[in-house]
């Protein structure tokens, strides 16, 4: 909070230009409260001149605070971060209807300044309109002919979990990071699938590349960065954004040079890749236009397409599966279960996908460990895209949007021990696994995650794979009901830096 403070007071001695930004706030915060009043928009906490609702928020976990804030103003309301107005969207039942029902109405996705700033609305991930759309679509049609939820795919990820299991063999049950082999291993999926074939977990570029990912993610979500995105034009000085656009541009020379490599070894109907078809798909459409920038299928495109795919397709995998060994290490009566139901039913053989029907309880320990780590509790901000009317209040076109993952995920009246790590919520009275409607970590509606398939492949097979090779267990000295819980700042909620030791059961 004392960096809060120290902002604020620079925000003031900034006299010239914090005048003009002081009485456009208050344009902006009477225009809206005299809105309010009418009961045309979602109400909540009564924001201050400038600073909006930021002495309310925890920047270090948001997520928390608008949680909290739903439980007071209801599943929609408004809150202002600086003085830009976003509507929350809280609990399941509201964020479902909204993602889904009013799909096309909820399903823009809003710029904060650091994404502007970075991907300059090119790419998949952080962009719009007819372009986004067509992009979004070649993704994932591409993704389905190399494989992604089929078994292609499958025997990809097989193959990167024997590398795993070699590297994490090498500590021999020695206490290891368990972020750079864990982040590597995802990143080589994405890589088979993006550039047609996997990296050596020691190649230089390819630990850059990962490194530069997850520092990005990791940095986007904290303090410094939140307040930059309110107030740009004041803190485009902070320390952590220079950090992530040199990232950008270290990690646009590389995916660059793959590319380069990749267009000089192009075999026209034979892609082995994303990045090939990509690749052929614009020489066509030049073909036709005569014009590069005639189509969405742009240079540029492909660069931040590439980026986006393997940032979200390595960080949140990865997390996910940091959370599940620690949770194992931390719950070894729970990991003892895993691993007898591993050995009924698989026994020695290969794991694969088709076992995961015969394997309730180990399902439901995966599921019970993406609703816990959250990985994305705020999801990734939208935009509405016209004036809608939603549960009796009035949203303006263009309203910055946070659907509360972590509302959903916690919902209280969906989860009978929503704090806990309880794999019975995915169990039915028999030991069945059931599927649970307020199960979202992959959000809903048209920016649903486009890997959901491959990722819930990777956590399955990975995890498996993993838990029929090795006891997860604390360094020597470590209890396991010591072991921290808590995330750490970031974008995304990984584990705090932490060791586990991997001890072979063979």
């Amino acid at each position: 909070m004392g960096f809060i403070w120290d902002f604020v007071f620079f925000l003031f001695s900034t006299t010239v230009l914090g005048a003009a930004v002081l009485l456009l706030s208050f344009y902006v915060f009477f225009f809206n409260l005299i809105n309010i009043q009418k009961g045309q928009e979602p109400p909540g906490p009564r924001p201050l001149p400038l600073l909006g609702n930021l002495l309310q928020l925890d920047l270090k976990k948001p997520h928390q605070s608008l949680y909290e804030l739903s439980k007071k103003y209801g599943s929609v309301f408004t809150v202002y971060f600086g003085i830009q107005k976003v509507v929350v969207l809280a609990g399941y039942k509201t964020v479902k209807e909204a993602l889904v029902n009013y799909a096309e109405e909820f399903g823009d996705r809003d710029m904060p300044p650091i994404v502007e700033d970075s991907n300059r609305g090119h790419g998949i991930l952080f962009a719009n309109g007819d372009t986004w759309k067509e992009l979004r679509r070649f993704a994932l049609s591409t993704l389905r002919d190399f494989g992604m939820g089929k078994r292609i795919a499958e025997s990809k990820i097989l193959d990167e979990c024997d590398h795993l299991i070699e590297v994490l063999e090498n500590h021999q049950g020695k206490p290891f990071d368990t972020l750079p082999p864990l982040t590597r291993a995802t990143a080589n999926v994405v890589s088979s699938l993006v550039y047609g074939s996997r990296f050596e977990y020691n190649d230089s570029r390819f630990k850059n590349l990962v490194a530069h990912a997850h520092q990005t993610i990791r940095l986007s979500g904290s303090p410094s960065i939140q307040l930059y995105n309110m107030f740009p034009r004041l803190a485009s000085w902070v320390k952590n954004r220079h950090l992530i656009l040199r990232n950008y541009d270290l990690t646009v020379s590389d995916v660059k040079d793959l590319v380069k490599h990749l267009k000089e070894t192009l075999v026209p109907h034979s892609c082995r890749g994303l990045v090939d078809c990509f690749l052929i798909r614009k020489q066509k459409e030049v073909k036709k236009t005569e014009n590069e920038q005639d189509t969405p299928f742009t240079e540029e495109n492909l660069m931040f397409t590439v980026t986006n795919l393997f940032a979200a397709g390595t960080d949140t995998t990865a997390a996910t599966l940091r959370w599940a060994l620690l949770l194992m290490a931390k719950y070894p009566q729970i990991q003892d279960k895993v691993q007898e139901e591993l050995s009924r039913v698989v026994g020695n053989r290969q794991v694969q996908v088709d076992d995961r029907k015969n394997l309730p309880y180990i399902d439901a320990v995966i599921h019970e460990t993406q609703r816990l780590a959250n990985i994305l509790p705020m999801s990734i901000p939208h935009k509405t895209s016209r004036d809608v009317t939603f549960q009796g209040f009035f949203i303006k076109k263009d309203t910055s949007v946070f659907p509360l993952l972590t509302s959903v995920l916690f919902d209280e009246s969906k989860w009978e021990s929503p704090y806990m790590f309880n794999p019975s919520h995915f169990l039915d009275a028999e030991g069945k696994f059931i599927l649970r409607d307020a199960f979202l970590p992959f959000s809903a509606g048209r920016r649903a995650c486009l890997g959901e398939g491959l990722a819930k492949m990777e956590l399955f097979l990975f995890f498996t794979c993993l838990l029929q090779r090795f006891r997860f267990t604390p360094p020597a000295g470590v209890l396991p009901s010591e072991l921290d819980l808590t995330p750490a700042v970031g974008f995304t909620l990984n584990p705090l830096p932490h060791e586990l030791c991997a001890v072979n059961r063979q």
